[in-house]
C-alpha cells in the first residue's frame, strides 16, 4: 500500500518570534541541563554503585553504570533540552527554480523503480528536474522497467551502466554526468512526497553559503507489512528524525543519507565524490564537515523508504550503518573537525561502541538476572526510567505531528503495538547488532550491502 502523500503549501508562520537564542547559547544551555540531570542521577545511584561494587569492585561498577546509565542519560537530556530550544529557521525562498539532478543507483529494482520515477514526475517543483539512473549490474528487468516507465510518464531519464559492484562506483559514474548546481541522491525503493524536492532546495537556498548539503527526512513506507516494520516505523519517526533535528540544529548533520539528500555538486566533486566505503554517505558527510562546511536537515522534505521486513535483513542493514560510522571515525577523528559542534557530535559517535558494548554485555544479562531475583544491575528503580522515556518521546511526537505531518497533510498512523515494542525491546536488539557491525569492521570482514 502506497502512502497517501498529497502536495502541500508552505506552513504558515503562526507567531512572530520575540526573542532569538544564538546556536552557541542553545548548545551550552543544553549541556547545562544535561549536566544537571547527570549529577542528579549520580546522587540517586549511590546505593546502586555500592551494592554492585561489592560484587564486581568499585571501578568496574562505575564503568558498568556509566555505560548503561550516566552517559545515555546525559545524551538523552541534552537531546530533549536542545529540541525544546530548537526553532527551524523560516524559509527565505519558498519556491526555488534552480535546476537539479536526481541520481538513483539501482541493482535488481524491477519491482520498485517505476513507482519511484512516478513520484519524481509528480513533484510540485517549478525548476527542471533531471533524472539519472545508474544500473549497477542488475540481472533482472530493471532497465526495461525504467525505459517503459520513462515512456509512459514522458520523462527524460538517462540510463548509465556501471559494472564495478558497489553503490559508490555507481554514484560516482552518475556524478560525472551531472551538470546542474545541485544533485539529489535517491534510493530506488524510496517515494518522494510531492513537495520533497522543493523543500530540500528551498532549505539550501535559504541557508548560508557554507552549507553544502541538506539531509531529507526519511520515514517508513511499508510499516503495515509485519510487526518488524511496525517497530521500525517508530524508530524513523521518533529516533532517527530527532537525532537529525539535533544535529541540524548544531549545523552538523552527521549523515546526509544516500536514501534522500541534496548536495551542492561542486562540493561533492571537490572531495572526490563518494568514497570506497560501506557507509559511503557517512564518510562523504564527514569529509564535508572537515572542510568547515555545514550540513543541514529539513524535516519537511519527506520521503518514504522500504525498511527490512526480515530480521536477517535488518541485521545486515544496521550492522552496515554501525560499520560505516567506524569507517568515518577511522578517516576523520572528532578532534580533527574544525567546528565546536561537529567535534561534539562526532565525539558522541566516538563513544557509541562503549555504550553499545555496555548495553550488550551488562544491561541485557542484568535484565535476565533480575528475572531470577538478582537485582545487581537491573532492579526496581530501573522502572523510573520508563516515565522519562515516555515524556521525551511525547515531546518528539508532538513536534513531528504538528510541525511536520500537519503542514504536509499527513496523518500519524495509530501503531500502538509497534510503539510498545519499540520502547521495551528495540534497544536490546539494536546494541548487539551494532556491536556485530563494529566486529566486522575491526576484523575487516567481507562487506555485505544487502
Amino acid at each position: 500500500m502506497q502512502p497517501n502523500i498529497p502536495s502541500s503549501k508552505p506552513p504558515i508562520e503562526l507567531e512572530t518570534r520575540k526573542w532569538y537564542l544564538p546556536v552557541l547559547t542553545k548548545f551550552f544551555l543544553g549541556h547545562c541541563a544535561a549536566f544537571t540531570w547527570m549529577v542528579f542521577s549520580i546522587y540517586l545511584s549511590i546505593p546502586w554503585v555500592k551494592d554492585l561494587a561489592d560484587i564486581v569492585s568499585f571501578p568496574m561498577a562505575v564503568i558498568i553504570i556509566t555505560g548503561i546509565a550516566y552517559i545515555p542519560g546525559y545524551l538523552n537530556a541534552f537531546l530533549v533540552s536542545s529540541l525544546l530550544l530548537d526553532r527551524q529557521p523560516k524559509l527565505k525562498i519558498e519556491y526555488p527554480t534552480d535546476p537539479v539532478t536526481i541520481l538513483i543507483a539501482v541493482y535488481n529494482e524491477e519491482k520498485t523503480i517505476a513507482t519511484t520515477l512516478r513520484y519524481i514526475k509528480n513533484q510540485d517543483y517549478s525548476g527542471t528536474i533531471e533524472t539519472i539512473v545508474i544500473n549497477n549490474g542488475s540481472t533482472d528487468n530493471t532497465v526495461s522497467e525504467i525505459q517503459n516507465a520513462s515512456q509512459e510518464l514522458r520523462m527524460n531519464v538517462r540510463i548509465f551502466h556501471e559494472y564495478k559492484k558497489g553503490k559508490f562506483h555507481a554514484l560516482n559514474h552518475g556524478l560525472a554526468h551531472v551538470m546542474t548546481p545541485y544533485v539529489i541522491t535517491l534510493d530506488a525503493d524510496t517515494l518522494l512526497h510531492p513537495s520533497a524536492v522543493r523543500y530540500l532546495v528551498a532549505r539550501m537556498k535559504s541557508s548560508p553559503r557554507e552549507v553544502c548539503a541538506v539531509a531529507g527526512s526519511v520515514l517508513v513506507r511499508n510499516s503495515r507489512e509485519n510487526v518488524w516494520t511496525k517497530i521500525q516505523e517508530w524508530d524513523y519517526f521518533l529516533g532517527i528524525a530527532s537525532i537529525k533535528r539535533l544535529q541540524g540544529l548544531y549545523q552538523g548533520t552527521l549523515v546526509a543519507q544516500g536514501a534522500f539528500s541534496l548536495y551542492k555538486t561542486e562540493c561533492v566533486k571537490e572531495v572526490d565524490g563518494w568514497p570506497n566505503a560501506i557507509g559511503e554517505d557517512i564518510v562523504l558527510t564527514w569529509r564535508f564537515l572537515k572542510q568547515g562546511w555545514k550540513v543541514y536537515f529539513e524535516p519537511l522534505a519527506v520521503a518514504f523508504t522500504e525498511v527490512p521486513t526480515t530480521f536477517s535483513h535488518f541485521i545486515k542493514q544496521r550492522s552496515r550503518w554501525a560499520r560505516g560510522m567506524i569507517e568515518g571515525l577511522k578517516e576523520i577523528k572528532p578532534w580533527q573537525q574544525p567546528m565546536l559542534y561537529t567535534k561534539y557530535l562526532t565525539g558522541t559517535n566516538f563513544i557509541m561502541p562503549y555504550l553499545d558494548v555496555s548495553y550488550t554485555l551488562f544491561w541485557i544479562p542484568g535484565l535476565l538476572l533480575a528475572f531470577f531475583g538478582y537485582y545487581w544491575i537491573v532492579g526496581p528503580m530501573t522502572l523510573f526510567v520508563l516515565p522519562l522515556t515516555l515524556i521525551s518521546y511525547g515531546i518528539l511526537y508532538v513536534y513531528q505531528r504538528d510541525q511536520v505531518f500537519k503542514p504536509l497533510h499527513l496523518r500519524v498512523r495509530k501503531n500502538k503495538m509497534g510503539f510498545l515494542l519499540y520502547v521495551l525491546i528495540y534497544q536490546m536488539i539494536m546494541s548487539p547488532v551494532s556491536v556485530w557491525g563494529y566486529v566486522q569492521e575491526f576484523f575487516q570482514l567481507k562487506r555485505v550491502w544487502k
